[in-house]
């Protein structure tokens, strides 16, 4: 697996903004085309792309558009007010006509074909990989649910299509008016373990973890994570201690100080990894594990995947030193 250092060019692609419209309450849909008219890089439902924003901050965004619609790219924004600048520079500074810089499309948020039955938990911006995994499923006429949680109609992304014929039997939509005492309750909705069933989450750290714990008792693989939430930072590394990092690729060492995230140690080393919510909930981040013992820390990775990659936001070490593909 390659490392995050590798996916930090995202000029392989060129894209045109044919149109940007707000979709809900400081959520922007931008309708992103090839400048020559030809078909764009097929992807799968649940991919993203990592894009470089006018203001020059690299950011990844899920692709919410049909798989099977070559002719156009769809993503949408949620206006984060306490962000560092991203959003911002998206739905400030972008309009109809500007060419934006993009990576092709790169997918750890993947269907798995042998399942039987998909649920599709979504919650606020998290629609945005939902919807495209919806709307691929719904046109291989496979079954699935999906459940859609927000504060309020006013901030729920999609409502439209989600009524639509094609989805609207097949999805329910919870608001909870920003109290977490009116959350639905998961616990009991995934108590039982249909045979083959599985479970895609998007959505803020809370609802995360509230599936996370709802289904420890499902089989290994059968649920999925990714998260572009927005709360508070939850690196948390002051209480770890310091630890060196090996970057393979360089042979320099590094020391991650008790008081930073290897994140940040990375950057300090003049490496552009790129980033998202910073909570490790989202999968932006991960570089791969080549050796070393790593305190995994976030809601992305499964059993399978911690022995060769990290997320460098929140994850640390219970070894001396660790070595990245970086």
């Amino acid at each position: 697996m390659n490392g995050a250092v590798q996916e930090t060019e995202p000029d392989a692609l060129a894209l045109l903004v044919a149109g940007k419209r707000e979709v809900a309450r400081a959520i922007w849909l931008f309708d992103l085309q090839s400048l020559d008219g030809e078909a764009l890089p097929q992807f799968e439902p649940g991919a993203h792309l990592f894009v470089r924003t006018p203001a020059g901050l690299l950011r990844r965004y899920s692709l919410c558009s049909a798989p099977s619609d070559r002719t156009r790219y769809q993503i949408a924004v949620k206006h984060e007010t306490a962000g560092r600048g991203g959003s911002s520079s998206m739905i400030e500074d972008l309009r109809p006509g500007d060419i934006l810089s993009a990576s092709p499309p790169t997918n750890y948020f993947a269907l798995d074909r042998a399942s039987t039955h998909s649920l599709l938990i979504a919650g606020g911006i998290g629609i945005t990989p939902i919807l495209a995994m919806a709307r691929n499923l719904r046109a291989q006429d496979a079954p699935f649910e999906l459940i859609y949680c927000a504060r309020s109609a006013e901030a729920a992304a999609f409502l439209d299509v989600l009524a639509e014929p094609a989805f609207a039997d097949r999805t329910m939509v919870h608001y909870d008016g920003g109290d977490p005492a009116a959350s639905l309750d998961f616990h009991a909705r995934l108590a039982e373990h249909p045979p083959g069933a599985h479970v895609y989450c998007c959505g803020p750290r809370p609802l995360m973890e509230s599936v996370r714990d709802a289904t420890r008792h499902w089989p290994s693989g059968t649920v999925h994570f990714e998260d572009f939430g927005t709360g508070a930072n939850a690196a948390a590394g002051a209480d770890a201690g310091s630890f060196r990092i090996r970057l393979a690729r360089s042979g320099d060492v590094l020391t991650v100080r008790a008081d930073e995230t290897i994140l940040a140690a990375l950057r300090r080393h003049g490496l552009d990894v790129p980033s998202s919510c910073e909570a490790g909930t989202c999968g932006t981040c991960r570089v791969g594990l080549l050796a070393g013992a790593a305190d995994h820390r976030d809601l992305v990775l499964n059993d399978d995947e911690h022995a060769r990659a990290i997320m460098v936001c929140v994850s640390r070490a219970h070894s001396e030193e660790l070595t990245l593909d970086a």
